[in-house]
């Protein structure tokens, strides 16, 4: 018999891509592997738009609340949990660069320089150097991903190489899976709803509480999106009603870079999800 593929649900934020990975997998008795960089934290989960516990407790789900935010999560952690899973599989999530991780395997980069990481973690914006030596990489990056900035700074500083270029060259051979691109038309006025709609679910009262537990502003998941600007709120440094706009905001470029890297990664919108998994599957 032979193995099934993963079924691979993949888009911008906000999209509906977590409900059709529920509904799917409870179709057809699959695993779901979140492929978001910020659902493996706990104590993160209106800001992330984690499904709720009920909704997650109805099909097996990994890579949700398997740190806390001041430990690491990697795209090689992400790709060896998604091969410890046994029988079908969705993967879904934003978070494109994991996906091809697993799916083309990671590029021989230099190992971390503790010296040098503290130093590029002390540049008052890394994301601007980025951009100078490695524009393509800064390019996908959001400016507050602060972890995958570092590490292509220190790619670069290390072998006098864009990351970008290394990846380019080194694509690996493709792994089998269907993949399906979900999207929505006119996504900013709902992702703006969506941001109204985390806030009155206790999104502030979130980020004062991960404050209160000690998890400090310059940890890399409290600078992601509106976790930054919220706490920035709470430290008297923006009003409220500018902290949700900025959050907004960089929710929308969020959507606009993701969609950016699926179509430099040769993916395409379209496709019909149930399709894709009868082919994955096999029913």
């Amino acid at each position: 018999m032979s193995v099934p593929r993963p079924l691979v649900i993949l888009g911008p934020t906000g999209a509906g891509k977590s409900d059709l990975a529920l509904a799917v997998a409870e179709r057809f008795g699959a695993t779901v592997v979140s492929m978001d960089a910020m659902q493996v934290y706990r104590g993160m989960d209106i800001g992330t738009a984690k499904l709720g516990v009920a909704d997650r407790a109805r099909v097996p789900h990994r890579c949700i609340d398997v740190r806390d935010p001041d430990e690491a999560w990697s795209a090689a952690d992400f790709a060896a949990e998604v091969d410890r899973v046994d029988g079908r599989v969705v993967l879904c999530g934003g978070t494109t660069f994991y996906f091809r991780a697993w799916e083309r395997g990671l590029v021989g980069t230099p190992p971390v320089d503790p010296g040098l990481r503290v130093e590029l973690e002390g540049l008052a914006d890394p994301h601007a150097a980025l951009a100078v030596v490695d524009p393509a990489l800064a390019a996908r990056l959001h400016p507050n991903d602060r972890v995958r900035i570092v590490r292509g700074l220190e790619v670069f500083h290390a072998t006098g190489r864009p990351l970008s270029a290394l990846h380019a060259e080194d694509p690996g051979e493709r792994r089998p899976a269907e993949v399906v691109w979900v999207d929505v038309e006119d996504l900013g006025p709902r992702l703006d709803a969506r941001v109204e709609a985390m806030m009155a679910a206790g999104y502030l009262d979130e980020v004062r509480r991960l404050l209160a537990a000690g998890y400090a502003r310059s940890l890399g998941p409290m600078r992601s999106l509106g976790y930054a600007h919220l706490a920035a709120h709470l430290a008297g440094e923006l009003d409220l009603e500018e902290a949700v706009r900025r959050t907004q905001r960089d929710t929308r470029r969020l959507a606009r870079k993701q969609r950016s890297f699926l179509r430099a990664n040769g993916y395409r919108a379209g496709g019909d999800v149930w399709e894709a998994a009868r082919r994955a599957f096999g029913d």
